[in-house]
């Protein structure tokens, strides 16, 4: 199965989710691929329309050569579930989720032997992708088959991404501390609010910059971030002894 071809054989693209990401991903995608989606939130039709996307039923998104599992971490095994009886033999079904030890667990028992399996982290969102991806990272974890090696070489050439080949285990280790450090310092700083806008200096402003990156995520995504990912609470942990170590060697002049 060929991935990414500019004729009219192309193969069609199934997106289950039709969200922020699910609608970053067509807008990236299109020129590529026919696009169907499935979501059941209303109001998405001018959307899709506008981004050349037909919204569909279930079982036609999930019937397509490749099929792009775009929900929260927290409601891939129900949409699993729902998807597994209408792949078809030889498709290409992958995830975008910010975890990935559980969702290839789930995947690799819910999906048929027949199907190829990628796991695949974007490093990146709606926001700091809002005017470009080229350059920008991506984690891609081959599960089954050879169509990540396929899909690697089709998003470093076609849409110019920073691939890392990576495994689950090794993703979730490094992104506890990536993400999970990120997105737990933002919504401190939120909680915080209001924070000075004036009197700033360039490292506060960049600080500021990274926290609305992430401020309008949807919850879900934390969850994901700070509960699914097995080496995060160790993360979280180590962190907040340092810092009590640092409060006390501050009060006592020990710095």
């Amino acid at each position: 199965m060929p991935i990414g071809s500019d004729t009219m054989s192309s193969p069609s693209v199934g997106i289950i989710g039709f969200g922020a990401f699910g609608q970053l991903i067509a807008r990236h995608i299109r020129p590529y691929f026919r696009l169907y989606a499935y979501d059941p939130a209303s109001g998405l039709q001018s959307i899709a329309d506008g981004l050349g996307v037909a919204l569909t039923s279930l079982e036609r998104a999930a019937s397509c050569p490749v099929i792009v599992l775009a929900t929260p971490v927290g409601r891939l095994a129900e949409v699993v579930d729902a998807v597994a009886p209408h792949i078809q033999p030889g498709s290409l079904v992958l995830d975008v989720g910010s975890v990935k030890l559980g969702p290839v667990a789930i995947m690799r028992r819910g999906l048929p032997e027949y199907a190829g399996i990628v796991a695949t982290h974007p490093l990146f969102g709606p926001q700091s992708a809002r005017d470009d991806i080229a350059g920008l990272k991506i984690a891609v974890c081959p599960i089954r088959g050879r169509g990540g090696y396929r899909l690697a070489a089709f998003l470093r050439r076609r849409l110019g991404l920073n691939v890392i080949m990576t495994t689950p285990g090794d993703h979730d280790r490094e992104m506890a501390t990536v993400q999970g450090l990120t997105h737990l310092i933002a919504k401190v700083l939120v909680r915080m609010e209001p924070l000075p806008e004036r009197m700033t200096t360039k490292s506060f402003d960049l600080l500021l910059e990274a926290v609305n990156m992430v401020r309008h995520d949807a919850p879900e995504v934390f969850e994901a971030i700070e509960s699914s990912n097995p080496y995060a609470a160790g993360v979280r942990r180590r962190f907040f002894e340092l810092s009590s170590a640092l409060d006390v060697e501050l009060a006592d002049g020990s710095v």
